[in-house]
């Protein structure tokens, strides 16, 4: 029997509006833990992807648009929500912990830093 899982939904959105949407596949479940995340976000739901080894989704956001990076782009990733694993996304490996996840975004509350993206100075 597999274990439960989450699923951490976030996307890039640029300047122009422009979102590319990303989803990642965390072992175990957690109440809690979507409260946990947004508490240490940015604005409310911006993050730096860099910062807390999510994976990057500018280069796929670039590729969709049909451009390389601009001065629409920026640092920041937004947290769409966690949600349980459904059948359709059973095809997604396990790319960590869910415990992993809401330490790291505990760990860089209030302490967002711009710099770790390549982005922060387009």
């Amino acid at each position: 029997m597999e274990q439960p899982s989450s699923i951490f939904e976030y996307f890039y959105r640029d300047a122009g509006n422009f979102t590319t949407a990303g989803r990642l596949r965390l072992a175990g479940t957690d109440d809690a833990a979507e409260a946990e995340i947004r508490r240490s976000l940015e604005w409310g739901n911006q993050f730096v992807a860099e910062q807390v080894g999510v994976p990057s989704l500018c280069g796929e956001h670039w590729e969709s648009v049909g451009e390389g990076p601009s001065d629409l782009d920026h640092a920041y990733h937004e947290f769409a929500g966690l949600r349980l694993t459904k059948a359709e996304d059973s095809t997604l490996p396990v790319w960590g912990l869910l415990e992993v996840m809401v330490n790291r975004m505990r760990s860089a509350a209030g302490r967002w830093d711009v710099t770790l993206s390549p982005n922060c100075d387009l």
